[in-house]
C-alpha cells in the first residue's frame, strides 16, 4: 500500500513528514521519498527499502522549510529502485509529483506533453512541469487514475 504524508506549519518540515510515514509502515511499502520546498529549489530524497535507508540518507544540512510531501510506495509497476521511488521531478525541477494508483492514460499524457520519462509518475511530473512553463490547455486533471 502506498502512503502519502503532507506538512506545512510553523516547524521545519522533516520531522513530521518522516514521523507521518513511520505510522504509515504497518501498512507495507518498498520504498520512501520526501520533497520539500526551498526557497532555490526543490529538496528530493527517496530510497529504495525501509525509511531507515531514506532516514540514514538524509544530510544532517538539509534546509529548514516548513512545508514538503513524502510518500511510502508499494510497486505495481516498476521495481522497487531508488528512480523508481516517489516523489518524481519535472525536467526542471521545479515540480514534484507522489500519487497513489496506476495512471491509465500514462501514453496519452507521454505523447501529448511530448515528454520522454519511462515512468508512469515521471511522465506526470514531466506534463505537469511542461503545463507550468506553457500554461496552455494541457490539464493534469485529466490524469486518470486507477485503483492500486
Amino acid at each position: 500500500m502506498c502512503g502519502i504524508v503532507g506538512y506545512t506549519g510553523a516547524r521545519s518540515a522533516v520531522d513530521p513528514l518522516i514521523e507521518g510515514l513511520r505510522r504509515l509502515e504497518y501498512r507495507g511499502y518498498d520504498s520512501a521519498g520526501i520533497a520539500l520546498g526551498t526557497p532555490t529549489a526543490l529538496f528530493i530524497e527517496k530510497r529504495a527499502g525501509k525509511l531507515a535507508n531514506l532516514e540514514s540518507a538524509l544530510s544532517p544540512n538539509i534546509p529548514t522549510v516548513h512545508s514538503g510531501i513524502s510518500h511510502t510506495r508499494w510497486a505495481t509497476h516498476g521495481g522497487p529502485t531508488d528512480r523508481n521511488a516517489h516523489p518524481h521531478v519535472d525536467n526542471e525541477g521545479k515540480l514534484a509529483v507522489i500519487h497513489n494508483g496506476i495512471i491509465e492514460n500514462y501514453s496519452e499524457l507521454k505523447t501529448d506533453a511530448g515528454v520522454d520519462q519511462q515512468s508512469r509518475a515521471t511522465v506526470v511530473a514531466g506534463a505537469g512541469g511542461l503545463s507550468l512553463g506553457r500554461m496552455d490547455s494541457l490539464s493534469l486533471g485529466e490524469c486518470r487514475a486507477g485503483g492500486g
